[in-house]
């Protein structure tokens, strides 16, 4: 042992085993068993298709043997088994088993019955047309090469990969200790949901599976319930069931089941065969004939009935005990870095959205770079062209190359490769229409090269141009979903137990909420006392009221510029004269924060703008899509300043008119279009510029010949033709709008109406009134107009409200807490009910 001193290195066997199985472990990990995020692929399929690329497979050449491609993948970069290789590159084949098959193949490659496919001697193969988009670009420096097992080849460390593969086309696979099974996607659904997160990188999974549905096998099939696919989505984790689909036939007072669909991975021959040995064992009476009557055109299974069998017991039977019914069970683990990570939906295709950002950036960086050396090579053909005498002379006085182009580099200032492509410039280059064609090809490259250096510069250019290749791939490539969704008993939405109905929300000063059904208020005259909307406490009173559909998407904006979201049905139901339920207890807003205004959204609308207005005469535009998610504790909406406070919000298109009134009476007439859009932190821009003491008091949408009704605290109002507010810049003083005096109070709102609109008075008691505006009376601007409410005592107006008479507003229109809107069904319209309120003469009576 003396003579081994310092040869002999004790290890503990314990440590080492851990050691060696861990570097094994890892090695099957990265090396073989699991995808790439970024491309979707494991190794083996990388490999294959990088090798049909370097030996020219493209989808318009032909094919080639099935040998010669695993050949080139055994010698070159993968050094395993030759089944492996074929095996991954039948796979990739099969329409069966990968929903956009990466390899044409010509031959046997199997089928759905579980066969095998032909010996690859026989077999042929190459790209398929959507392959080409994996492997798009990867000359250009788009991803990093490694050497290969010997060091002699260089191969991708992952594929450019153009659409995401990994949703796309799925992956299954089982490392050491852990798998991963992800399901295949519809190609356009996945593209529209990183369209998405491009449009709004805040979209939640939610908001994504609206794109997303669920998965999309090849086999087709029925996937019950969404609960799985949430689940799956939002953990990485998850159970899907999956139905094949069956009809069930009549035909001579006999039944059949006819099965055209079955579950992904599910081996036809077998499922046949498990139901003829459940006839046999008589686990399943009534059957009395399977037939497999399947083509090139589609499956068909037939499945004969006894006369006195029940079809509906019988196919239940089978999708007991049979794979007629089967369960997917998602695991999306997948590389990140060379780590296994489990991820959600929204990691996957943000991670695939980075990656594609990094392939645009080296790719636009290669094109640049190569346009520059090009502009390089042809300034100096330029400068040779301009100097062409001293440069021939210069050349015939030259013994050799090397001092011809020593001297043309010291002569004119050229660099080596300017001086080289002079010495092989050819004489016909000397003709005026060569030296055109050298112009106008430099003054392209300065264009291209100004046109990449911005891409590189600007993040929003560089999304751009990833959304329109990817639409293109979608145009080009995607078709429609095969795997149906249905509602499983086990799969019940609450909302589907609401019904959706028009209901009436009113909103306090005091923070009470309530929802009641829209039918509740009828019609009054102007001047009339009105009805109890509903009880408050001495100090508190109703300040907000609007009508929405149940199922609609409420969003509440607070003085201090925050948001929070919820669904009508959240509001608790109240009688007409009850109090509500404290905001506080529904939504989490902070210490004397106070909801200034409320926008309905119905069916998960994104398209147009929120314009918001403050007390100080601030106005900002924000795209509605940024306000889509609304994280349960809220978020910012404007960034306010100055002690300022929001005052309210309007939905438009990019091209409405705004008017802008104050409570000394003055009013504005701005176009939208001078105000920019922002982000949802930005404080916006001037509006109009306030007197002292002044401040706004309401916001809204001009429409043509319709007028602005002007109400003021102590219940006057009056009419004005909206043709008398001309069109301002934005920043002015604006016009007069009401005529103040001590009997009329300050302006406490405004509304664009027309006569067949209603108009709903609440005032600091809670009493409400509804009036039609065609019995409020028209003058000028410099007027205070009629008594609309009269009210006791101290009371004063502090909430109006329009009753739009259009229903396709009710549907689609701007919806905010000055206003509301009827019902869709006519029938229930509150516009509907009879005058039937027992009003006393002289309470109707007009000033």
């Amino acid at each position: 042992m003396n003579n081994n001193e310092g040869k002999v290195l004790p290890v503990d066997i314990r440590s080492e085993m851990k050691k060696c199985y861990i570097d094994y472990a890892m090695s099957v990990i990265v090396g073989r068993a699991l995808p790439d995020v970024r491309d979707g692929l494991k190794p083996v399929h990388r490999r294959i298709l990088f090798s049909m690329h370097e030996l020219g497979l493209a989808p318009e050449k032909g094919y080639r043997k099935c040998a010669r491609i695993v050949g080139d993948v055994l010698g070159k970069y993968h050094p395993h088994g030759d089944s492996s290789v074929y095996d991954a590159l039948v796979r990739m084949a099969q329409d069966f088993s990968i929903r956009y098959t990466l390899v044409d193949g010509h031959g046997n490659f199997g089928s759905v019955d579980g066969d095998s496919a032909a010996a690859m001697r026989y077999t042929e193969a190459k790209m398929s047309k959507i392959a080409v988009e994996m492997i798009r670009d990867i000359n250009k420096n788009t991803v990093d090469f490694i050497p290969n097992f010997d060091g002699e080849e260089n191969e991708p460390s992952v594929l450019p990969s153009r659409f995401p593969n990994l949703l796309v086309n799925g992956s299954s696979g089982i490392a050491v200790g852990m798998a991963t099974n992800i399901p295949p996607h519809n190609l356009g659904e996945v593209i529209d949901g990183v369209i998405m997160l491009i449009d709004n990188p805040e979209s939640s999974i939610i908001e994504l599976m609206t794109k997303v549905k669920g998965p999309d096998f090849p086999t087709a099939g029925i996937i019950m319930g969404k609960a799985g696919i949430r689940e799956a989505y939002e953990t990485g984790r998850g159970k899907i069931l999956v139905r094949a689909k069956a009809e069930i036939e009549e035909e001579n007072s006999r039944h059949r089941i006819i099965i055209t669909e079955i579950p992904y991975q599910v081996n036809k021959a077998k499922l046949i065969e498990n139901i003829a040995d459940l006839v046999k064992d008589k686990k399943i009476n009534g059957i009395s004939d399977i037939r497999d009557e399947s083509d090139r055109d589609g499956m068909r299974v037939v499945i004969e009935l006894k006369r006195d069998a029940n079809p509906n017991v019988v196919l239940n039977l089978l999708y007991k005990h049979t794979k007629m019914e089967d369960t997917f069970g998602v695991i999306m683990l997948a590389l990140v870095d060379n780590e296994p990570q489990v991820l959600n939906l929204k990691q996957i295709l943000s991670h695939y959205l980075n990656f594609q950002k990094e392939v645009i950036r080296r790719r636009t960086q290669f094109e640049l770079e190569k346009a520059q050396d090009r502009a390089h090579i042809l300034e100096g053909l330029k400068i040779a062209l301009d100097n062409i005498d001293e440069v021939i002379k210069i050349l015939r006085g030259s013994k050799t190359t090397d001092i011809a182009k020593s001297t043309l580099m010291e002569r004119f200032n050229l660099s080596d490769k300017q001086s080289q492509a002079i010495l092989e410039m050819r004489l016909r280059r000397l003709t005026g229409l060569e030296r055109d064609k050298i112009e106008e090809e430099y003054n392209a490259l300065i264009e291209l090269i100004a046109r990449l250096r911005e891409i590189l510069e600007k993040e929003e250019l560089l999304l751009n141009i990833i959304k329109e290749e990817l639409i293109e791939i979608k145009n080009k490539f995607s078709d429609e979903r095969r795997t149906t969704i249905e509602k499983s008993a086990r799969d019940i939405d609450i909302e589907d137990l609401i019904q959706e109905e028009e209901v009436v929300i009113t909103l306090t000063n005091g923070g009470y909420i309530k929802r009641i059904s829209a039918d509740t208020y009828s019609a009054q005259k102007r001047g009339g006392k009105g009805i109890q909307a509903m009880s408050t406490k001495e100090d508190d009173f109703v300040e907000q009221v609007f009508i929405t559909s149940t199922h609609s998407d409420l969003l509440f904006f607070t003085n201090r510029g925050k948001v929070y979201k919820l669904r009508a049905y959240e509001i608790p139901d109240a009688g007409r004269t009850a109090k509500g339920t404290n905001l506080i207890n529904i939504i989490p807003i902070n210490q004397g924060e106070k909801i200034e205004a409320v926008l309905a959204i119905k069916d998960n609308k994104v398209e147009g703008n929120l314009v918001m207005a403050t007390r100080k005469g601030i106005i900002k535009k924000t795209p509605l899509k940024a306000f889509i998610n609304i994280r349960k504790n809220g978020m910012n909406a404007i960034t306010l300043r100055d002690e300022d406070e929001l005052l309210k919000v309007k939905l438009t298109y990019g091209d409405a008119e705004i008017i802008i009134v104050t409570q000394y009476g003055y009013a504005i007439r701005i176009s939208e279009k001078d105000v920019r859009p922002m982000g949802r932190n930005a404080a916006g821009v001037k509006a109009l510029t306030l007197r002292e003491g002044d401040k706004a008091v309401s916001i809204d949408i001009i429409v043509p010949d319709e007028d602005l009704l002007v109400v003021s605290e102590n219940g006057f109002g009056k009419r004005t033709k909206i043709s008398e507010y001309q069109l301002q810049r934005r920043g002015g003083k604006g016009i007069k709008a009401y005529k103040i005096t001590n009997k009329t109070g300050n302006v406490v709102g405004a509304r664009i109406c027309k006569e067949e609109d209603e108009l709903m008075l609440v005032n600091t008691s809670g009493v409400a009134i509804r009036i039609n505006v065609v019995d409020v009376a028209q003058t000028g601007r410099n007027t205070s107009g009629v008594t609309l409410m009269r009210s006791k005592g101290e009371d004063q107006v502090v909430a109006i409200a329009k009753i739009s008479s259009s229903e396709e507003e009710a549907i689609n229109g701007d919806i905010d807490s000055d206003q509301v809107i009827p019902a869709e069904d006519e029938n229930n319209s509150i516009l509907e009910n009879e005058l039937d309120d027992v009003i006393s003469e002289e309470e109707n009576t007009e000033e």
